[in-house]
């Protein structure tokens, strides 16, 4: 009797740790090791480096919902393991005490509408846009430099074509975005912000009116710089304390000239005044704070910092994604809005279109579009081996069943500077390498 237990006992015990394995292995295949430095809010955490004992949570398995959390993992651990299908967006205000200036007081944030179209129908006319609107940029800061006024009517019809593309492929228009020119800095920076601020407005639900009013603030944000010398402007190196007022002047000259310019939208105007004031009022030209600042104003702060941490100056180099994140939300609250801050990290997404990123095999490569559905696995143009030598173009898609399984797990290791491997990032959108493949892809 005992051994016929004893058998049956065994043969439970096989079943449950087949089972097991099995279970173990299906879980595997959803976790995603990441490195600490490359951690944003909403990720779930399934497993550490460490045993969960030797760590300070609480619970095994988390969604990252704070900064604390984040300075915690970074803290303890090299790297983790991503749960990818059990992230989810950030509850803004959980474990957190909400700012009485946060955005929701100005207006309500909504959620995103569906992407009209793909990247590869959308990138032939979104280039078109983008190259038209960059000469237009260029063509009005000429004007401003030569002491002309802008044409506000051919400014929003520029925009409009910008709004046009990202409503249909948000990652089309962010990829193009991507290609900086540190010497054609101020008018590619001008057409960026306009690109990110509707990408901005388009994740909280802005009406299609409302986007083009955000898109023509960020385009004309800067424009008052035209008017400062260029031996300051383009200064490499810190500016002396006069030269610095000068720089701070390009607010006030940009609002003046915006009024003085034909059938330009109210909000521009104001936000080329106020894009460098803060919540806490140590901004300037008028130190406003809180609730004097229009949501057009602030979500323009945002991008107007991101695009310029993100960018080559004469005196600084770009920084990636994560690292430009990082400085986002270290400021939010103090001098960004909080809400805001975090609804522009998730419309970027943890791996952006344009970013370079290296892969868990070692191989090189650029993240071309984002999917819905498996956010940390996008369609990537690869570049190089994992000997880091250039090879022939191709599109992946890790989301993919082919790059996901037991045997065959690639995925994203870490966002790259590509200067740091000698990549010439110019050349994959001149030679048209990545409209070709993804229209055969």
């Amino acid at each position: 009797m005992w051994q016929k237990f004893w058998s049956l006992f065994r043969k439970k015990k096989k079943k449950e740790k087949k089972k097991k394995k099995e279970s173990d292995r299906v879980n595997a295949n959803e976790l995603v090791a990441t490195r600490v430095e490359d951690l944003v809010h909403g990720m779930y955490v399934s497993k550490l480096d460490i045993p969960w004992l030797e760590s300070p949570f609480k619970f095994q398995g988390f969604n990252i919902e704070t900064n604390h959390d984040l300075d915690t993992l970074r803290e303890v651990c090299d790297y983790v393991y991503i749960d990818v299908n059990k992230q989810k967006k950030w509850q803004h205000g959980k474990n957190r005490t909400a700012s009485k200036d946060s955005s929701d007081l100005i207006f309500t944030i909504g959620s995103p509408p569906e992407q009209l179209s793909t990247f590869a129908k959308e990138i032939a006319r979104a280039e078109s846009n983008y190259k038209e609107a960059r000469a237009l940029v260029t063509e009005f800061m000429n004007h401003v430099a030569n002491g002309d006024a802008i044409d506000g009517t051919q400014a929003k019809e520029a925009v409009s074509a910008c709004v046009n593309s990202v409503l249909h492929s948000p990652d089309a228009f962010l990829w193009l975005s991507q290609l900086k020119n540190k010497d054609k800095y101020t008018a590619q920076h001008s057409l960026n912000v306009c690109v990110l601020s509707i990408l901005l407005g388009r994740h909280i639900g802005l009406s299609e009116l409302q986007l083009n009013q955000v898109g023509l603030c960020g385009m004309m944000h800067d424009m008052g710089k035209m008017l400062v010398p260029l031996a300051i402007l383009n200064k490499p190196a810190h500016l002396e304390p006069g030269e610095l007022v000068i720089m701070k002047s390009h607010t006030t000259l940009g609002y003046e000239l915006l009024k003085s310019s034909t059938d330009m939208f109210s909000g521009a105007i104001e936000t080329a005044l106020t894009h460098h004031e803060q919540l806490n009022g140590k901004g300037y030209p008028r130190h406003l704070k809180g609730k004097q600042l229009s949501h057009y104003s602030r979500i323009v702060a945002i991008v107007d910092m991101y695009d310029a941490i993100t960018s080559d100056r004469v005196y600084q180099k770009g920084r990636t994604h994560h690292q430009a994140t990082k400085i986002l939300l270290d400021n939010s609250d103090s001098h960004l809005d909080y809400q805001l801050t975090v609804k522009f990290i998730e419309s970027l997404g943890v791996y952006p279109a344009g970013c370079f990123v290296e892969l868990s095999d070692g191989k090189i490569a650029q993240v071309i579009e984002g999917q819905q559905k498996y956010k940390l696995r996008p369609k990537i143009l690869l570049i190089m081996d994992k000997s880091k030598n250039l090879v022939d173009n191709k599109i992946i898609d890790l989301s993919s069943s082919a790059f996901n399984t037991p045997n065959n797990q690639l995925s994203i290791r870490a966002i790259i500077h590509p200067e740091d491997y000698k990549i010439d990032s110019k050349k994959y959108y001149k030679q048209g390498v990545v409209p070709d493949l993804m229209a055969t892809h």
